[in-house]
């Protein structure tokens, strides 16, 4: 059986993996599922957030597991889990990039994003006036996220989607490949995907080719539109 840590995508929080999560577990894994610093219910100042803190928060608790996990990366979480690679490789057996941004070293989030001309997203991001977050316009949300997704959990989603810091999305990553790159790493697609197009997701893929992938009928949200399917994905990875 594997220990799972899960990082939630941009505008997200621990929420999101509420239906996976049982689905793993009952299986017999281990699920890691927390909240980043000042996404979801953690409180802590946007201000305060950068991509290196994000990071040595989650690889804080990587190395707090009996034993070494697969570290999965939904959408914009993808920069944090490469970034955790690169702090501690060695507890990590495998890095699951799920729609994920799978960068290399020298990128940013931003320079991938503004590159997917055909993203719902990147258009109808609005910035806070002070700067530090952002959202993204209700009038595209279901379109861009949760396409797929059964009304009661667009419904929950919106209700718990909470800004997003931008700092960490214009870092430049960090990695090399003697840490970062010792790491196998998977790539799970998600075919009708409106926030990361499959088009950008496969980019990534040329750029930094993974050792599987897989493909799923799915929007960007497939923890509520193809949980079952997905939890099977992971409990195998």
């Amino acid at each position: 059986m594997t220990t799972l840590v899960l990082i939630h995508g941009a505008w997200h929080g621990a929420w999101c993996w509420r239906k996976l999560a049982p689905l793993l577990e009952s299986a017999g894994h281990t699920v890691v599922a927390p909240d980043l610093p000042a996404m979801g219910a953690d409180r802590t100042d946007p201000k305060d957030v950068t991509l290196d803190s994000w990071a040595r928060f989650a690889a804080n608790l990587v190395v707090r597991q009996a034993e070494p996990v697969v570290l999965v990366g939904h959408s914009r979480a993808g920069i944090v889990v490469s970034q955790v690679a690169e702090l501690v490789p060695e507890r990590i057996t495998r890095l699951v990039y799920l729609a994920g941004f799978m960068l290399p070293s020298g990128e940013s989030l931003a320079d991938a994003a503004r590159a997917d001309e055909a993203s719902l997203v990147t258009a109808n991001m609005i910035p806070a006036d002070s700067g530090i977050t952002c959202t993204v316009r209700k009038e595209v949300l279901r379109a861009a996220f949760f396409g797929r997704c059964a009304a009661e959990d667009y419904e929950f989603a919106l209700a718990n989607l909470s800004p997003e810091p931008l700092k960490p999305l214009v870092t430049p990553l960090k990695l090399s490949a003697q840490r970062f790159g010792s790491v196998p790493r998977s790539y799970i697609e998600c075919l009708e995907d409106r926030a990361v197009t499959l088009p950008a997701q496969r980019r990534m893929q040329a750029d930094l080719p993974c050792d599987t992938v897989h493909s799923l009928d799915s929007d960007h949200s497939p923890f509520f539109s193809r949980a079952p399917e997905l939890a099977r994905l992971l409990g195998a990875a």
